[in-house]
């Protein structure tokens, strides 16, 4: 379709922009280093730190989700130290890239598309290499819609010598991640998805213990130097230069979270998964993640003589829906959901009339009655 505003955008991220949000970013310009922005930054760290579940500062970096994983990975292992990497999607694989670039060494812990790595696989990876320094993870693995026990994990590390290093770029505004009271040593995010911002700005918040281990590290990287992001973060700067109209938007995004507070953004995202799940499954299609699964997208499995790309289009094409399909080997073979951010149900409900559009064969059951039925089920769930 052409007219852009019809568009609805059911995509794991970039996710849709509040009018709230777009209006703040469209303030004149203002100077990163004056007292302006200054106060802008510490509203957001007060909230961010909310969000976050965390004393710790939480620093904001100029950057997508990987810089910040790229940050983390460089900022708490020397090269030559021993990770092990969680790998079930394309975002564990990522995990394992970045750390090979840091000169780490990778004990990899697999799984396959669409399972969750159980804590007690990872407890045993660690008795049986003392060695290992970190765990690298998703929370929610954004290219199959699988959720990782994380919660579970850190119970695990944090009576180790292991950094606990999670990426919760789909997780962190989307489902819980209290950082402090499950004992995570990093979180990080990105702007454009839970946060309702357009891409470009990452998170990334250290524990106490992951600080003294980052004081220790001898700096890799001229651009992600955590000490000195810290140090400028206490002081409501950046190290470099701010996307400022981002951090003028966050600002806002983070109001309007806390406006209706996080038991009831949980509340709508628990209720849109179990919409999304319902809805597909009364078309009769299968879930891709069919029991650990995250809050912030749902994957489908496309049969084998129905190629997920062709679909997609098709409900672009016909309802100006947008989602998208699977990644790498699972190109074809999958359609993800998003339904994180500013989404509501009459969105999702717009989403799954698309899919049954696009499907070459027609529902034989009353698909939108099921979803809208588990949506109000686990709304009133208390």
């Amino acid at each position: 379709m052409s007219d852009i505003q019809a568009t609805r955008l059911l995509t794991p991220g970039p996710t849709p922009i509040p009018d709230r949000v777009r209006l703040a970013m469209a303030q004149p310009m203002i100077h990163h280093r004056k007292a302006a922005f200054k106060e802008a930054l510490a509203e957001c760290q007060e909230l961010l730190q909310r969000l976050f579940g965390t004393s710790q500062p939480v620093l904001p970096l100029s950057c997508s989700g990987t810089g910040a994983m790229t940050a983390a990975v460089h900022g708490l292992f020397d090269a030559g130290e021993r990770v092990l990497v969680v790998e079930a999607g394309k975002f564990g694989e990522r995990w394992g890239q970045i750390a090979a670039v840091r000169g780490l060494e990778c004990v990899t812990l697999s799984a396959p598309w669409g399972r969750a790595v159980s804590a007690r696989r990872v407890a045993e990876a660690l008795d049986a290499d003392p060695s290992i320094r970190g765990l690298l993870v998703q929370i929610s693995e954004t290219s199959t819609g699988v959720m990782h026990p994380v919660q579970e994990m850190a119970a695990i590390t944090r009576e180790r010598d292991v950094l606990l290093v999670a990426d919760g770029i789909s997780a962190v505004g989307i489902s819980p991640a209290p950082m402090d009271a499950w004992g995570l040593d990093c979180l990080l995010t990105g702007s454009q998805k839970g946060l309702m911002v357009p891409p470009g700005l990452s998170l990334l918040a250290l524990s106490a213990r992951a600080w003294a281990r980052a004081e220790r590290v001898r700096p890799s990287c001229f651009y992600f130097n955590l000490p000195q992001e810290r140090e400028n973060c206490l002081k409501n700067q950046t190290l470099f230069t701010s996307p400022v109209s981002l951090v003028l938007g966050l600002r806002e995004a983070l109001r309007m979270i806390f406006e209706i507070g996080l038991p009831a953004l949980y509340r709508k995202q628990r209720g849109l998964t179990a919409m999304a799940r319902a809805g597909v499954r009364a078309l009769g299609l299968e879930l891709f993640a069919p029991d650990h699964y995250t809050w912030g997208l749902t994957s489908v499995r496309m049969p084998a003589d129905i190629p997920a790309s062709a679909v997609v289009a098709e409900a672009a094409r016909q309802c100006g829906v947008v989602m998208t399909a699977g990644q790498a080997p699972m190109k074809d073979a999958m359609i993800r959901i998003g339904h994180m951010g500013w989404v509501d149900w009459a969105d999702l409900a717009a989403g799954l009339h698309a899919l049954a559009r696009a499907l070459p064969r027609a529902p034989q059951s009353p698909y939108l009655e099921s979803a809208l039925d588990a949506w109000h089920a686990a709304m009133d769930h208390d």
